[in-house]
């Protein structure tokens, strides 16, 4: 076996970003995934989201490439495509389109703002389907403007990786239904989908609508990064009472009255401040050597550089090299169905 979707087969017409993160999940996850780029275009097989594919070359402006992708689609359980909402319409590779040569066929589409909504054509990224759900507001320091969090909320966390859940969803559906059907994922909905806790805690009194002040978001002091003597960085999460009384053993602060105010956010300021001053007075290795592993809810900062050569990611094989390239291995793990690991891209036959 070489992964849970061993047997399924995925049409994916080329994207940027959350369509080819939706593709390399199913991929990984042992799906034949057929990418379907332009003639003459060929894809930068470093990067990672177009691992594992099969590439097919088509011109889907022509008759011959519309007929190539309805020949993939015949014997397809599925597709994705991440054009603006009528462009697969008029290429006449629309969901009614193609469900008439297929109609187990699960269509998958992946946009910004969705199919339908006053938005719907406009053009955006990231950084606005996220500052339009709630999410990019609540990013950032106190009294500093919102900082967003690259694109791994908008793009991947909320498209890509939600177009993927919706894809086996629906897939496992069309296994008992024998209908296909249209999938419409939004990285504007998938962005508040994921702030749905966030949501919880202000419904409860406990977040206010205001960044850098809240337990999660850096107002806490138990919950934040520190700078070392060094210069590098560590992170604290020590939010349960368990794991506070560790992180004040550790950092000899048992005695010190000020922090038996753990939540009390009057008193975070000034015990950040503090807590500061402590980390600084250590390497990022003396702290590591002091507090990883434990049960402080500890680690360090690490580059991308440095994250694959970190002893519990090697031993978990949570990075692999493909063609020489270091990238992310495959997740979720499996105890039967175990994933294959990840190739190069290969041309059609």
């Amino acid at each position: 076996m070489s992964g849970p979707l061993t047997g399924l087969k995925i049409v994916e017409l080329a994207g940027i970003g959350p369509g080819p993160f939706c593709g390399m999940m199913l991929a990984d996850q042992g799906a034949e995934v057929y990418y379907v780029h332009r003639p003459g275009q060929s894809p930068d097989l470093r990067d990672p989201l177009l691992r594992s594919r099969i590439l097919v070359a088509a011109d889907l402006k022509s008759p011959q490439g519309i007929d190539k992708v309805m020949e993939l689609v015949a014997a397809a359980d599925g597709l994705i495509e991440g054009f603006r909402p009528g462009v697969a319409e008029r290429l006449g590779l629309g969901p009614d389109d193609l469900q008439k040569v297929n109609p187990r066929l699960v269509y998958g589409r992946m946009t910004g703002w969705g199919q339908d909504g006053p938005l719907a054509n406009a053009a955006g990224h990231d950084i606005n389907y996220i500052a339009l759900a709630g999410a990019l507001h609540a990013f950032g320091r106190a009294g500093e403007k919102p900082t967003p969090p690259i694109n791994m909320v908008g793009d991947f966390g909320g498209g890509g990786m939600l177009l993927a859940f919706g894809m086996v969803s629906a897939l496992v559906e069309a296994q008992r239904s024998g209908k296909g059907q249209t999938i419409d994922c939004a990285m504007v909905d998938g962005a508040a989908l994921l702030m749905s806790m966030i949501w919880g805690f202000r419904a409860m009194g406990r977040w206010a609508d205001q960044r850098g002040v809240n337990l999660l978001d850096t107002g806490a002091h138990f919950y934040d990064t520190y700078e070392t003597s060094d210069g590098r960085h560590v992170s604290i999460g020590s939010i349960e009472p368990q794991f506070y009384a560790e992180l004040r053993r550790l950092a000899g602060l048992e005695d010190d009255r000020r922090f038996d105010a753990q939540l009390d956010p009057r008193a975070w300021p000034d015990l950040k401040s503090a807590l500061a001053e402590v980390f600084r007075t250590r390497t990022l290795a003396e702290w590591c050597e002091l507090m990883e592993g434990t049960d402080v809810c500890f680690a360090p900062v690490l580059s991308m550089a440095e994250a694959p050569s970190h002893p519990h990611n090697v031993a978990r094989g949570s990075f692999v090299e493909v063609d020489g390239v270091t990238q992310p291995a495959p997740a979720p793990r499996y105890s039967r169905t175990k994933n294959a690991a990840p190739s190069p891209s290969r041309r059609a036959d």
